[in-house]
């Protein structure tokens, strides 16, 4: 079986020695290759035509014409052209990168915090960069609006009131929550619990953004909070999130426990304990993201008689993550992200109007 040809990878960084680093690891691994580098926005622009990459890394943070900038004129000149965002662990690193996403980036990955141990830096970069990279392998070619019609597994399902909505992205996930946030109204009857795959600092600024558009407060989960109605919570980077009843109250549990799938927070353990916790009355929903996370928690879901919706692989930035769910026939129904929120809003609020609709003081 003749093997897929190298990612085909553009280097754009200030730092001659991130350039050298990164070039290195893109060599050594099999599936990358390093086409070549720029030092500046105004040489990517350049390189990118006469290079003809297949994805590109840029730095935010450049002399002249800095990565936002370079950004938005890629994206004029090549609109499908995959772009990573390579930023440091900072506050202004993550305000900058939330920027880059909203502007066009396909993704991000941050630097390794110390060059002194090139060794460390280089594993770093092998695990938090490189599987992004050939994940963006073909997006570059215009997609069909509509993916191939997917046959669900056909199960009767009770249509149960839903308590909760759980939500699981990663890849091209910032943007899709974007959209789906901000179909919500400010009185939805239940509790949104988040995760999204981001390291620490980057959640909290992803919910001060996803805050300020939209009519629904969102924030970091914190031990001990109870969930409420109409409110969304992310999970903090590098903390597993999960729900829980204490004392009469369904409360929000944080931990540090070992990630999975590589990824901590996790999808699959908020799924789990969402299922526990909720049984038949949760909604989980699984949006862009590379990887398979979530597809066993969605089992977990629907096992407990919840239910389980997918974003449609037309709509995804990847479709690693819905892609696994419906693969292992854990989706109920498939949707573009353009419908997603408004999707949520129905399910939860038709249910809940039966369920008043079919109690005894409302009988005829």
């Amino acid at each position: 079986m003749e093997l897929p040809t190298p990612v085909r990878v553009l280097v754009v960084d200030d730092s001659a020695v991130v350039r050298k680093v990164l070039g290195d690891v893109l060599n050594s691994n099999s599936g990358t290759t390093l086409a070549g580098t720029a030092s500046s926005g105004e040489a990517a622009l350049s390189k990118i035509d006469d290079l003809k990459p297949d994805v590109v890394t840029l730095d935010i943070e450049m002399p002249g014409m800095n990565g936002l900038e370079a950004l938005a004129e890629i994206r004029k000149r090549h609109p499908r052209l995959p772009v990573i965002m390579f930023s440091t662990l900072t506050e202004s690193g993550g305000t900058a990168t939330l920027e880059a996403l909203a502007l066009g980036a396909n993704d991000y990955a941050t630097k390794p915090t110390s060059s002194h141990n090139l060794a460390s830096a280089k594993d770093h970069i092998e695990r938090d960069l490189i599987g992004k990279i050939v994940s963006l392998r073909g997006i570059n070619v215009a997609r069909p609006k509509t993916h191939p019609t997917i046959a669900l597994p056909v199960t009767k399902k009770i249509q149960r009131r839903i308590d909760v909505v759980a939500i699981g992205t990663s890849t091209g996930g910032p943007n899709a929550l974007a959209v789906l946030v901000s179909q919500l109204p400010a009185e939805l009857p239940v509790p949104i619990v988040l995760m999204q795959h981001m390291p620490k600092l980057f959640t909290r600024l992803l919910a001060e953004r996803l805050t300020a558009h939209s009519k629904v407060l969102v924030r970091e989960g914190e031990s001990g909070l109870p969930l409420q109605p109409g409110k969304v919570w992310i999970a903090p980077g590098d903390f597993h999130m999960t729900v829980a009843r204490r004392d009469g109250k369904i409360v929000i549990e944080l931990n540090q426990d070992a990630a999975e799938h590589s990824c901590r927070p996790a999808v699959d353990v908020l799924f789990r304990s969402v299922a526990r916790t909720f049984g038949p009355h949760a909604l989980a929903v699984v949006l862009t993201g590379m990887g398979s996370d979530g597809a066993l928690g969605a089992k977990a879901i629907r096992d407990a008689g919840g239910e389980v919706l997918v974003q449609d692989e037309a709509s995804s930035v990847v479709w690693g993550m819905p892609g696994a769910v419906v693969a292992a026939g854990q989706a109920d129904d498939i949707c573009a992200l353009s419908r997603v929120g408004s999707e949520i809003v129905r399910r939860v609020t038709s249910r809940r109007w039966m369920t008043r609709a079919a109690s005894p003081s409302t009988k005829s």
